[in-house]
């Protein structure tokens, strides 16, 4: 393992100390800090990036005399240019039609010389050297998914249901002309599950664009409710059940040129899943990973982009469980015959080399660790640069791979690392975080890991803070065979001798990790606010959870919360293992799937936890969508003793304790009527329990009104616990 620098050491050092609990640190954390308060999160480099084009050349805005500015920097030096004030940026885009910029707006780099910047549905184009600007073009106020093509000339958008395009000469073009609300163009198909973060896809070279038609027609309708307005109103949405019927939905591709749509003939059956769409570099071809409804066979095809013609399946990857693609292809650069393809089919998500012949010509990582993220490939396409879990997924390393299967790590020292691969290929943006170092920005060398310069340390933040000490544990899991990762903070100036009430923050569900060696152990500050009013916070990642491998997460499969329950029960033993942990006096808390785990624990363990505060939790699997449910328990109607024992209802009975259930009333993910059925069997059952709802507010309480959420969570544990 290659050892931490000296000036990152020294940093790490005295950040260790800053996180020491100390008499003279007497600062409190508020809720409004918790939540609102940025100044409280690590400082970064405001649109830090590489300028394509440039001898490996970075950019990032930064203030100098209260003014916002770029300056441009050059990997391996600690030298920085000033190329552009806010003054001068403004100045140009008000002479070119845009309002006045106040602060730097968002750009994109063209090339090392030319930014974009997007004001008001206009996009202007800013050339660096002249300090002058133009439009490029404009597209419609109404516009959503808005996305430019590769050639920073051409927008594709939403509004509605209908897909539009915008280029010089052509703005605001119809791509698709649907009258039924009910049939979707161009946006996220399949809830967003499957990796599907957008619904187009534009051509290398912007010629074409690829887009997701969704036909939700014989999806049932799901009332919304808003009490907002007076009277309250039913808005209805599209929302596929466990076992019910789902949408259908194929692939359409636009001729920009020709003005011409054909369809991807992707065949029978029609609820499939299209997932994972990419084109090839000469954009002749179109690649989807086509996945079947019950997620247990993905077949990777090929389709002509021309015709929509099915051209062959490259190779096919069944589990006796689930496949889950979340990755698209990715070609080899200057091997316009070779792509990258991602898998978990050895276990642990890795990477493999294909022949666009379908060939596997070989496996290129291996191990026990799951790559995360691939950050391209050196422009001669010898090698790929990667960031993958280390130390049994609590850290993120840099890594890099040859074609030929040859691993070497980049990154240096023990913790997180995210990574930015310069156009060249030669370097890496590092940004580095542990468990004490709030953030440190540096450059890479991709041939040997040398490290430039520092360009950023972020200060300790808390500086200052009453803070307790965060500590990473390891817990057996119930299965006696694996290790679980876990987070303990105890109050600040700890006492040994003292019984101290213990409040449990979980998930349990998959792709979420809540441990890792990142910036405070990935605990957040409404964590390090309970310890300072005197709780110890707890967390661990159960088997289920995500990062750990395909064993690890398929321990849930078709008996959800049932493995997740008994690791948590590990938990709990090993907080009563803890002298200072009062055992009569545990809460535990969670949202969404962690909502879901809260009241599991509290009926299903009744006893263990004296106080559980439940948001937007699943009670009903079989109310919950497909694509997510499906997956890891198979249908209702495969698997009946799955869902009655993972079904909360049938546990009210057995609540002991206070349990307080939350749940925004026009949410859409998971709808108000599960925890609405919790309560009515409740009342039902003659059974007390607490309800609060936030009107008008979907699956999460955002914004300001989370303040409210968490002083509610915070006051009910202070009055029961």
């Amino acid at each position: 393992m290659l050892h931490l620098p000296s000036r990152l050491a020294l940093l790490v050092g005295l950040a260790l100390v800053l996180q020491l609990p100390a008499q003279a640190q007497q600062k409190q954390l508020t809720m409004e800090d918790a939540f609102l308060n940025r100044a409280l999160q690590p400082q970064n480099l405001r649109q830090l990036t590489w300028l394509p084009g440039s001898n490996d050349e970075f950019a990032y805005v930064r203030a100098t005399n209260g003014q916002d500015e770029l300056v441009r920097g050059t990997a391996g030096t600690d030298k920085l240019t000033p190329a552009v004030p806010l003054t001068q940026l403004s100045t140009a885009l008000k002479a070119a039609g845009a309002d006045e910029a106040k602060s730097f707006p968002a750009v994109q780099w063209l090339n090392a010389t030319t930014l974009l910047v997007t004001s008001k549905n206009q996009v202007y184009r800013y050339d660096v050297a002249s300090g002058q600007a133009a439009k490029v073009v404009s597209y419609a106020t109404e516009a959503d998914n808005v996305e430019l093509d590769p050639t920073k000339t051409r927008v594709a958008y939403t509004k509605a249901q209908n897909l539009y395009i915008s280029l010089a000469g052509r703005e605001n073009e119809a791509v698709t002309q649907e009258t039924n609300p009910a049939i979707v163009n161009g946006q996220a198909a399949h809830r967003s599950e499957f990796g599907i973060t957008k619904g187009t896809f534009w051509s290398p070279q912007g010629r074409k664009l690829a887009f997701y038609r969704m036909d939700q027609t014989m999806v049932t309708d799901y009332p919304i409710v808003t009490v907002l307005p007076t009277p309250a109103q039913a808005t209805p949405i599209k929302y596929p059940m466990a076992g019910d019927k789902s949408h259908e939905v194929t692939v359409g591709v636009y001729d920009v040129d020709a003005r011409k749509t054909v369809f991807l003939q992707t065949g029978e059956p029609r609820e499939q899943y299209l997932t994972n769409i990419s084109w090839s570099p000469d954009e002749k071809f179109i690649y989807v990973a086509v996945l079947n409804r019950a997620q247990n066979v993905m077949q990777l095809k090929q389709y002509d982009a021309a015709s929509g013609a099915f051209v062959k399946t490259l190779f096919e990857e069944k589990d006796d469980k689930y496949v889950e693609p979340q990755h698209p292809l990715q070609f080899v650069p200057g091997h316009s015959d070779q792509f990258v393809w991602q898998s978990q089919r050895d276990g642990y998500n890795h990477l493999y080399l294909y022949s666009t012949s379908g060939k596997l010509l070989r496996q290129l990582t291996k191990g026990n660790f799951v790559v995360t993220d691939v950050l391209g490939f050196d422009p001669k396409g010898k090698e790929a640069v990667f960031t993958a879990t280390a130390e049994n997924g609590l850290e993120r390393q840099i890594q890099a791979v040859s074609m030929s299967g040859k691993i070497r790590r980049i990154s240096q020292g023990a913790g997180t690392h995210t990574g930015t691969l310069s156009p060249s290929g030669k370097y890496v943006l590092d940004n580095f975080s542990s468990s004490t170092t709030p953030r440190f920005i540096r450059t890479l060398s991709v041939a040997d890991g040398k490290a430039g310069p520092a360009l950023f340390t972020a200060p300790n933040p808390l500086e200052g803070y009453a803070l307790g000490q965060t500590k990473l544990v390891t817990v057996p899991a119930a299965d006696g065979q694996t290790t679980l990762n876990a987070r303990v903070i105890t109050p600040p100036n700890f006492d040994p001798a003292k019984k101290y009430p213990t409040v449990v923050y979980l998930y349990g569900g998959p792709h979420v990790q809540l441990v890792t060696n990142s910036w405070l152990s990935g605990s957040n500050l409404w964590m390090q606010l309970m310890a300072q009013k005197g709780y110890v916070v707890f967390s661990i990642d159960s088997r289920g959870s995500g990062n750990r491998g395909r064993a690890f997460e398929q321990a849930t499969f078709r008996q959800l919360g049932t493995a997740e329950m008994q690791d948590q029960l590990k938990g709990v033993e090993y907080l009563k293992s803890l002298p200072y942990v009062d055992a009569a006096r545990l809460g535990i808390h969670g949202w969404s799937f962690g909502g879901f785990m809260t009241t599991t624990m509290m009926t299903r363990s009744p006893g263990t936890f004296k106080v559980g505060i439940g948001g937007g939790p699943v009670i009903d699997w079989r109310m919950y969508e497909v694509m997510y449910t499906e997956r890891y328990m198979d249908t209702p109607q495969e698997n009946p003793e799955g869902y009655k024992t993972a079904n909360l209802l049938n546990y009210a009975d057995k609540l002991q304790g206070k349990l307080l259930l939350i749940h925004g009333t026009v949410d859409d993910v998971v709808v108000w009527q599960h925890s609405l059925d919790y309560l009515k069997k409740a009342i039902d059952q003659g059974i007390q329990l607490d309800y609060f709802v936030y009107p008008g507010h979907p699956h999460n309480v955002a914004g300001k009104d989370r303040v409210h959420l968490y002083n509610k969570i915070t006051q009910y544990f202070d009055e029961h616990l």
